[in-house]
């Protein structure tokens, strides 16, 4: 065994290593993007490995490659999974025959994430069982044993770690790698596969039959334990467990659930040895509500009586709080915290020369205030700061909700903003129903040629798969063309004339209008090596008439009233455009 100091998602992806995965599939959401990220870059991997379009593309992958009967693994953030639902509640059915683990990193506090969601509701929901890590160790361990029972029981094994485990480091024991020998095939079994309703209805009946050797299995495994010490108790999981074995005092009884769905007869055995019960979990309660099922006359405190809170993630000081608050703790030992007065606030921003502030400055221009801007999910989401982002819900809905601004007989105009990666995740659906339905909407599909907000993964536009082969890049054109958009037009947004001259334009036009805002991410071109240059202000010339700084780039700054630029400029030139009295040029080569 070798110890090496990890990101939980490194740990995690390493254990893939470990378990002699055969298959690999995701799409980047933060926290999990580094899962894949790791396992591409292995030298000479023995897998396969993919960047999938969606979610739901990778799951099918992956289904499909454990009904071949080797190893695979699918990653995603919670929100994912909801993309994915629909062939996770059926493969609940189908089973599998090979190991199949589907990561859902769930993130409370909503750190990068439109929502706070638990992916054990879906286990529950779909009967699959779901492991739910305390720490990077733990989560390293959990993944060769979810293969396992994923096997044993022939199931997907939904595993869920946290924002706070994805992206903590620790010290983690390691195994040797195992390379992938298997390889696929697929026995054709329609009863099996073929979810008709006369399978189907036999394949409920099955999946309702493992329910009860599957959870004593996860308590025989380990993975549900408990250690009575006293007439008083404490019940936690995921990371709540690691904080509560922290503060725990000695005469009071611990249980760690790491694993669903919970033994009922045995969960009810250890709570009616109590006298008072408090249940420790971040987001849903579902282990509080199986420990209120089981436990009788013993009196519970967790979120459902207002001990805990529904919302948000734990600390050890968070749980501290509740212990005292519950009668577990006489005091909290953490001495409280009290944020420091008047800092400058810091929003996240755009990077100085991203090309959608460029996009969406000019977009504001032409449209003005009035307009209606629904957004999507990406950097670009950002654009709130400049104006020009009225809604954002999930993955693709700026055409669809744009869509539907546009129908409901609002007389404003509709611009729907959108990224490359997103609208091949899911905006090509919602651009074939504007058209097909006739709304009156400027789409504008804000491209640079990466997933940037994840971490630079590639995608379908890019020209290079997960791994670095070279492959055809797909047209964005071509597909708005295809999906019957006939105002198609693909301009550089650091031409400040020419985008806004296409915006003009597509603004008198009714029907759908595509404008494809195409230029190379700013980091992506530094990494590639791209040089244009610095630019610097004229301070002889400069008016201070803040032009340039209304822009909102971050290499651009106001002192003594006038305009500079600092090292942050990665020579876009905008600026230089946009400045009335032309105080702005490129740095002389010393």
């Amino acid at each position: 065994m070798q110890r090496h100091y990890l990101l939980g998602n490194e740990a995690i992806a390493h254990a893939c290593l470990e378990s002699g995965i055969d298959f690999a599939s995701g799409y980047p959401g933060t926290p999990s993007s580094e899962v894949i990220d790791v396992l591409r870059v292995q030298k000479d991997p023995s897998y396969y490995v993919e960047w999938s379009v969606n979610e739901k593309v990778a799951l099918e992958n992956a289904l499909a490659a454990a009904w071949c009967g080797i190893r695979a693994i699918c990653t995603m953030k919670h929100v994912g999974l909801n993309v994915a639902a629909d062939p996770l509640m059926t493969s609940a059915y189908t089973g599998v025959t090979g190991g199949l683990v589907i990561m859902s990193a769930d993130d409370p506090f909503a750190h990068s994430s439109q929502n706070e969601q638990d992916t054990r509701c879906y286990a529950h929901f779909a009967r699959l069982p779901c492991l739910d890590p305390a720490g990077v160790q733990e989560a390293h361990d959990m993944i060769r044993t979810a293969f396992e029972i994923s096997e044993e029981f022939r199931l997907p094994v939904l595993f869920r770690p946290t924002t706070r485990i994805c992206h903590s480091k620790g010290d983690v024991e390691l195994g040797a790698v195992v390379p992938s020998t298997r390889k696929g095939e697929f026995h054709k079994d329609p009863r099996q596969y073929v979810v008709i309703p006369a399978h189907t209805r036999l394949l409920h009946k099955k999946l309702n039959e493992k329910q009860p050797a599957l959870k004593k299995r996860l308590v025989e495994r380990g993975l549900n334990h408990y250690t009575i010490k006293g007439k008083t108790a404490i019940i936690a999981s995921g990371i709540g467990a690691s904080y509560v074995q922290e503060l725990l005092p000695p005469d009071v009884s611990f249980m760690k659930i790491g694993a669903y769905p919970i033994d009922e007869e045995w969960l009810g055995e250890f709570a009616r040895k109590h006298e008072k019960i408090l249940v420790i979990e971040e987001l849903a309660p579902v282990v509080e509500e199986a420990v209120r099922q089981v436990a009788g006359c013993v009196p519970v405190f967790g979120k459902i009586n207002g001990y805990a809170p529904y919302e948000g993630e734990l600390s050890p000081a968070f749980v501290a709080a509740i212990m005292v608050k519950a009668g577990f703790l006489p005091e909290n030992p953490f001495a409280a915290m009290e944020p420091v007065q008047n800092l400058p606030m810091r929003p996240p921003i755009l990077c100085a020369g991203c090309h959608h502030r460029a996009a969406f400055y000019a977009i504001k221009k032409v449209f003005k205030d009035a307009a209606i801007y629904p957004s999507d999910i990406g950097c670009y989401t950002l654009g709130i700061q400049l104006g020009v982002v009225d809604t954002t819900i999930c993955m693709g809905a700026s055409i669809t909700v744009g869509s539907g601004i546009a129908h409901s007989g609002d007389p404003r105009d509709v611009v729907s903003t959108i990224g490359d990666s997103t609208f091949l995740h899911t905006g090509i659906q919602g651009l074939m129903n504007a058209v097909y339905n006739g709304a009156n909407m400027t789409v504008v599909i804000l491209d640079n040629r990466i997933t940037a907000m994840t971490g630079h993964q590639p995608n379908p536009n890019t020209g290079l798969t997960a791994t670095g082969v070279e492959t055809p890049p797909v047209s964005l054109d071509a597909i708005c063309r295809a999906c019957g958009a006939t105002f198609v037009e693909t301009v550089d947004p650091y031409d400040m004339t020419g985008i806004l001259r296409v915006l003009e334009e597509a603004k008198k036009k009714n029907g759908v209008k595509v404008i494809i805002a195409k230029q190379m991410c700013v980091i992506a071109a530094r990494r590639a090596g791209v040089k244009r240059g610095r630019y610097v202000v004229n301070p002889d010339l400069c008016t201070g008439c803040g032009t340039c700084v209304r822009f909102g780039c971050p290499a651009i700054e106001f002192a003594d009233e006038k305009a500079r630029i600092n090292d942050l400029c990665s020579g876009c030139a905008v600026c230089a455009r946009l400045c009335p009295v032309g105080a702005i040029s490129r740095e002389a080569k010393k």
